[in-house]
C-alpha cells in the first residue's frame, strides 16, 4: 500500500546517507513505548471554550506513516520561535513524548534534575521526524513545560484525592510505571514537596498573562495577524 502524503505541512528529504540513521532513531521510539496509535488524541480548543478532536490528531497519525527519509519542516520567526501549521503538529508530538514514562520519567523532582541522556534521547526522536529551524534549547524547554504540565495533571487526578497515603500509592495512573508513581507520591507527601507546591502556587498567582489562544502559540497568532495586516 502506498504511503499517504501529509497535507498542509512542509516535508523535506534527508540526505541519502542519513536515511539509515533516521530509521534507527524511529525504531528507538517504539522501544521506549511511545504510542503510535494515539489512544489519547490531541484535542483542539474551540472558540466557545470547549474542545474537539482536530486536524492535529489526523496529522499525528500520518506522521508515523512518513517515509524514513522524510521529515516535517518546522520554521521559525525572527525571535527563534516555531511558526506555521507544522508547529501544532510538533506540539502534539512533544505531548506524546512527555507522557512516555520510559523516556521521561515522572519521578524526577523537576525537569532540571532530569538526566541529560533522557532529554537528548527525546530530542533525537523529535529530529528523526522533524527538520527543526528552532534551537535544541527551545525544543527542550518546550518539552519540559509539557512534561511539568503532564506531571501536574497526574498529581491533580490521582494524588489530590480524599484517600489515604497507602491508597494513593496503589492508585497508579494508566500507562505509568509503579515505582515512578510511588516515588513521585512520596515526594509530594514530603515537606520538601509541600514547600515546592506552595512556591509554585505563589508564582502562578503572580502570573500576569494567560495563554488564551487555544492550541496556537502566541508566535503563530502574531504571524497570522501580520499576514492580515498586509
Amino acid at each position: 500500500m502506498p504511503r499517504r502524503k501529509m497535507r498542509d505541512v512542509g516535508i523535506v528529504q534527508n540526505a541519502p546517507n542519513s536515511a539509515k540513521t533516521n530509521s534507527e532513531e524511529r525504531t528507538a521510539i517504539g522501544s521506549s513505548n511511545v504510542s503510535n496509535t494515539l489512544e489519547d488524541p490531541t484535542e483542539v480548543q474551540t472558540e466557545n471554550g470547549g474542545t474537539r478532536r482536530g486536524r492535529v490528531c489526523t496529522l499525528l497519525r500520518e506522521l508515523y506513516e512518513l517515509d524514513p527519509v522524510e521529515r516535517v519542516k518546522v520554521g521559525r520567526n525572527s525571535f527563534g520561535q516555531p511558526v506555521g501549521t507544522e508547529t501544532r503538529l510538533l506540539a502534539g508530538y512533544l505531548g506524546i513524548l512527555a507522557r512516555n514514562a520510559n523516556m521521561l520519567p515522572i519521578n524526577y523532582e523537576s525537569w532540571h534534575k532530569m538526566l541529560d541522556s533522557n532529554k537528548n534521547q527525546a530530542l533525537d526522536n523529535i529530529k528523526a521526524r522533524f527538520a527543526l529551524e528552532v534551537s535544541d534549547t527551545y525544543v527542550k524547554k518546550a518539552l519540559g513545560k509539557i512534561w511539568r504540565d503532564h506531571k501536574s495533571t497526574l498529581k491533580k487526578d490521582y494524588y489530590k484525592t480524599k484517600t489515604t497515603l497507602e491508597e494513593k500509592l496503589h492508585n497508579v495512573p494508566p500507562g505509568m510505571l509503579r515505582y515512578q508513581w510511588e516515588e513521585a507520591v512520596r515526594f509530594w507527601q514530603s515537606k520538601k514537596g509541600g514547600d515546592r507546591e506552595r512556591v509554585g502556587k505563589s508564582s502562578r498567582q503572580k502570573q500576569k498573562f494567560t495563554h488564551t489562544a487555544g492550541s496556537k502559540s502566541f508566535a503563530c497568532v502574531a504571524e497570522a495577524e501580520v499576514f492580515l495586516i498586509f
